[in-house]
């Protein structure tokens, strides 16, 4: 008669390399996601200082004015006469204005950017700020 040895009995391992591996990319994809999320439409400016609640927009079009009274829609030059032309081909009824224009940024030009951007069919404008702690 043949005896068999016992079976041994492996006991069950946690493999640490592919926890790892899913860390790391959902490290990348949130960091990704964060990205698409800032507003990289605006050209930079020396934005006013101030105090507000952080908003958040679904579909928005930055209307940029610099210091040397300059306008921009999304980092694309523009004049006084053609923006109403440019932003109504890129408007929707749900589309929101921030309007980023320079503290040094004459006013005059702001108020008229924005009059042809309502003029353009524009029911909501935003203005970005810094945030002042």
């Amino acid at each position: 008669m043949k005896l068999r040895r016992p079976i041994r009995v492996r006991k069950g391992r946690i493999e640490i390399i592919p926890m790892i591996d899913v860390m790391f990319f959902l490290l990348v994809t949130f960091m990704l996601a964060s990205l698409s999320m800032q507003n990289l439409h605006s050209l930079p400016v020396n934005l006013p200082q101030g105090h507000a609640a952080s908003l958040q927009t679904q579909h928005s079009i930055t209307l940029t004015i610099d210091g040397n009274s300059h306008i921009f829609l999304d980092k694309t030059p523009v004049t006084l006469a053609n923006l109403s032309a440019h932003l109504k081909s890129r408007m929707t009824p749900e589309t929101d204005i921030i309007v980023a224009a320079d503290s040094q940024a004459p006013n005059g030009v702001t108020i008229q950017a924005m009059l042809a951007a309502r003029n353009a069919g524009a029911q909501h404008f935003l203005f970005a700020i810094k945030h002042v702690d």
